[in-house]
């Protein structure tokens, strides 16, 4: 909802350099697979100032795989303008100890950061197109542990629970799961920063949707005390600009923390025309933003970070697969469209 996210991922093997296929990746023989010839080669961005791991598996390096196979190199090009940024890795309900671990592995033997996105909150997105999550507290708990013992001592930022606050704000989700809500996401605050190098950020939505008086008490309910700072714009289109300048009026009532924007999808800005779904769900004309990045040039914004991974959809909307599904029509032209 107001930008929907993509899909939990399974893990479908072990070990680092193993294949990492995520939930609504195509299958080896599949569209937009990397095929039998195996996922296209992609190198990590300089360190210094993209410290992020790019996942020589996603969908997007399958995508060019298949593209290069097939003799197609115009869109190859066109799709390694995605594939050759790091983006999140969503975390799920499946096996969430293992997919951490295989993730942060991974990104450790490349002398990078994993960029993690946790995404299993009870009562996940009202019922909309990315509904789910745990089945209750006790299991939240029970996976979240699961996920910091994965992480270990690993270098590893974590975008937590997109949606999870807003959703309470806005009053989407029902008022008998608030406290509990609350402290689902105070108490992963505190697990994960047991992780001595874990960094935390939880999500406070976007700038069309709530504005900073409506959010800073409920942040400080749900511990952005003891979280590194924030993360905005997660799954959703507005300017840099403009989350800049939210985060900071943001930031002025939570003390000051930090934070992230989300630069996935906002390079043309929000989608202004037609339904009102259409501003969030696989909206049309919309571009690539800035590349990922901690040299934002700006104390307070600590990364452009791609936490919605470019390409997949949003939801079976306008023709799009399930949320979260590699949707490579609309990937291609998310970079037609990028200056």
């Amino acid at each position: 909802m107001y930008g929907s996210h993509s899909g939990p991922m399974t893990r479908a093997a072990t070990g680092i350099g193993a294949a990492l296929l995520l939930a609504g990746c195509s299958s080896s023989d599949g569209d937009g697979g990397g095929g039998k010839d195996g996922p296209a080669a992609v190198d990590q961005q300089p360190e210094r100032g993209d410290p992020y791991w790019v996942n020589p598996d996603g969908n997007a390096a399958r995508q060019v795989a298949a593209y290069v196979r097939d003799g197609d190199e115009a869109n190859a090009a066109l799709i390694r303008r995605i594939a050759e940024q790091p983006v999140g890795e969503w975390i799920g309900p499946d096996d969430p100890r293992g997919a951490t671990q295989d993730f942060t592995e991974a990104a450790e033997n490349a002398d990078r950061d994993a960029l993690l996105v946790l995404y299993n909150i009870p009562h996940r997105d009202c019922g909309q197109f990315s509904r789910g999550g745990a089945a209750d507290g006790d299991a939240y708990r029970t996976w979240l542990e699961s996920v910091a013992q994965g992480i270990g001592d690993r270098r590893a930022t974590v975008i937590l629970e997109p949606d999870a606050l807003l959703h309470l704000v806005d009053g989407c989700t029902p008022r008998e799961f608030h406290e509990e809500r609350y402290d689902l996401l105070r108490g992963a605050v505190q697990r994960l920063k047991q992780q001595p190098n874990a960094t935390v950020y939880v999500d406070a939505g976007n700038a069309g949707w709530q504005t900073p008086d409506a959010l800073d008490e409920p942040l400080r309910r749900a511990g952005i005390a003891g979280a590194d700072g924030f993360a905005v714009n997660v799954s959703n289109f507005r300017t840099t600009e403009d989350s800049t300048d939210f985060g900071k009026r943001l930031s002025a009532k939570v003390g000051g923390k930090p934070f992230v924007i989300d630069t996935s999808r906002n390079g043309n800005g929000p989608y202004e025309g037609g339904d009102p779904a259409e501003t969030w769900c696989n909206p049309p004309g919309r571009a690539l933003g800035e590349p990922p990045t901690t040299d934002t040039g700006d104390e307070l914004v600590d990364a452009y970070l791609w936490v919605k991974r470019p390409g997949e959809s949003d939801g079976d909307c306008k023709g799009g697969p399930k949320a979260g599904d590699w949707y490579p029509e609309y990937a291609l032209d998310l970079a037609r469209a990028t200056k």
